[in-house]
């Protein structure tokens, strides 16, 4: 039954096309361009509202455009809503005011299409500001129908699939990609009041670096060499800190050929920045400031309501957590002192699905990604990780097996990463040379000589964080799905 109800819809809107596809020929043969050009003069549906003056008899006459979303017809007057960017306003057509055949070829218009208009203001009698219509002319004939008003559009996939449809009808899309937008800008202009200059590097490169993650590979025909599309532009940004530009950042796209889910997106925008003369702490409080200031300017709030009755906070100062202190609070105040066995054995118990030939570090990382880090809900920062976990940090003064870095979770999930850099080439090189032992990668094509000879120069010591705008925006805007906040997401093909 199910399926017939299927094929009863789609049927509809097969026949709706074919009917408006035949007016599309009527208004050709008329002489009607449905498809029109430029218009001068339109104000926003919220700029023309806002021109309507109360008590005034002689009301302004303006220019708006837009898509008809409602359209009503009694007889010789009609009333019909049309949506732009900013909103809706209402439209009230007369034959007398139009003429008789403008009025029979407006009367032949479809919800969908898009029409400018032009008239004056006016209230009707349930008080709505309207524009009395002196002319109109359409600009693009919509052949397909919009999804019913009453259900809209809700099946999610088709949402994903057809983001241009879920604009059009779903006003919450709207808006949410409209704060997303906002986001972006206000940490631009904070992060340029802080002097920083915003840069662009490589999307293609010969040796992806950065993080630890499987790159979309590509082939460069002018150079007949395998190139990679970047998982981070960090050995980039640092090279300029060596140039001498001691405040960078890029916000742009990553990619990452990993899974897709609810948190992951395998084309995703990531915020860098570094900064000369800063530590891990310089990045915690500009961090802790940028999201705060960005919370307050574009919603007015720090309080996030979550799905269901989840509040998460931002109000200062976060929390700080040691990442071995976490660890002891889940798996026992003597886990660091119990043979790697022991380890095993406790892992075990606690229901983790741990590999026999796991290392200590592999088994302790477990407890916190599987039993820790989904219950960081306020903000926290996880501070002095295993070095073995980011080698691109600088080690902690008091214990070298540790790095001075942050991770900062939030709703239960990574939103921001920093570091004090490292600095010393010697080191890194090393790094760099364990990690290829551990990978069993070619040396060549793993380790990018020209990043460490960038070092041998000298780079200043420095502060570096990346920040996850997707993940951020799903954070400030209470959802909890990546796909609700990218436009157009990775989908399987449909067909």
């Amino acid at each position: 039954m199910e399926q017939e109800t299927e094929q009863q819809q789609q049927q509809k809107q097969d026949d709706i096309f074919t009917q408006r596809l035949t007016k599309l020929q009527d208004l050709y043969a008329a002489g009607v361009n449905p498809y029109g050009s430029r218009v001068d003069g339109i104000i926003s549906s919220k700029d023309a509202l806002a021109k309507y003056v109360p008590d005034q008899e002689e009301q302004e006459n303006v220019i708006v455009a837009g898509r008809i979303v409602a359209f009503r017809v009694m007889g010789k007057a009609a009333f019909l809503h049309i949506k732009d960017q900013e909103g809706k306003i209402q439209l009230f057509v007369q034959r007398d005011q139009l003429g008789e055949e403008n009025y029979k070829q407006f009367k032949k218009l479809d919800i969908g299409d898009i029409i400018t208009a032009n008239g004056t203001l006016f209230t009707t009698k349930t008080g709505e500001v309207t524009i009395r219509m002196e002319s109109y002319r359409l600009l693009s004939k919509s052949l397909r129908p919009l999804p019913e008003k009453w259900h809209g559009l809700t099946d999610m996939e088709q949402r994903y699939r057809q983001r241009y449809v879920d604009l059009i009808v779903n006003d919450d899309s709207r808006e949410l990609f409209k704060k997303r937008i906002r986001i972006i800008q206000e940490i631009r202009n904070y992060l340029a009041g802080k002097g920083f200059m915003e840069v662009e590097t490589p999307m293609l490169q010969y040796i992806p670096g950065g993080a630890a993650a499987n790159p979309f590979k590509t082939h460069y025909q002018a150079l007949n060499c395998e190139m990679f599309l970047r998982i981070a532009p960090e050995l980039y940004l640092k090279r300029l800190l060596v140039g001498g530009f001691e405040k960078v950042f890029e916000l742009n796209r990553n990619f990452r050929n990993e899974g897709i889910s609810r948190r992951h997106n395998p084309e995703f925008t990531m915020l860098e920045l570094y900064q000369a003369y800063g530590n891990c702490e310089t990045m915690m409080e500009l961090i802790e400031e940028m999201i705060t200031t960005v919370a307050m300017n574009v919603f007015g709030t720090l309080q996030i309501q979550m799905p269901g009755d989840k509040v998460v906070d931002l109000s200062r100062p976060w929390r700080r957590a040691p990442y071995k202190d976490l660890i002891r609070e889940k798996a026992g105040d003597d886990w660091f002192e119990l043979p790697r066995e022991e380890k095993y054995k406790r892992a075990k118990e606690m229901n983790l699905q741990v590999m026999p030939d796991w290392s200590d570090l592999e088994i302790t990382h477990e407890i916190y990604e599987k039993l820790i880090e989904h219950t960081l809900i306020q903000p926290t920062f996880v501070t002095r990780l295993p070095a073995e976990l980011v080698p691109l940090a600088k080690k902690c003064p008091d214990d070298p097996t540790l790095v001075d870095v942050y991770e900062l979770e939030i709703n239960g999930q990574e939103i921001s990463p920093g570091y004090t850099e490292l600095n010393d080439p010697v080191d890194q090189r090393e790094r760099f040379m364990h990690q290829v032992t551990l990978s069993g990668k070619d040396p060549e094509q793993a380790v990018d000589e020209d990043f460490l000879t960038a070092l041998e120069y000298g780079m200043p010591p420095a502060g570096g964080l990346g920040v996850g705008i997707d993940r951020l925006v799903m954070l400030l805007a209470g959802v909890e799905s990546i796909r609700d906040v990218v436009l157009f997401p990775q989908l399987r093909p449909s067909k």
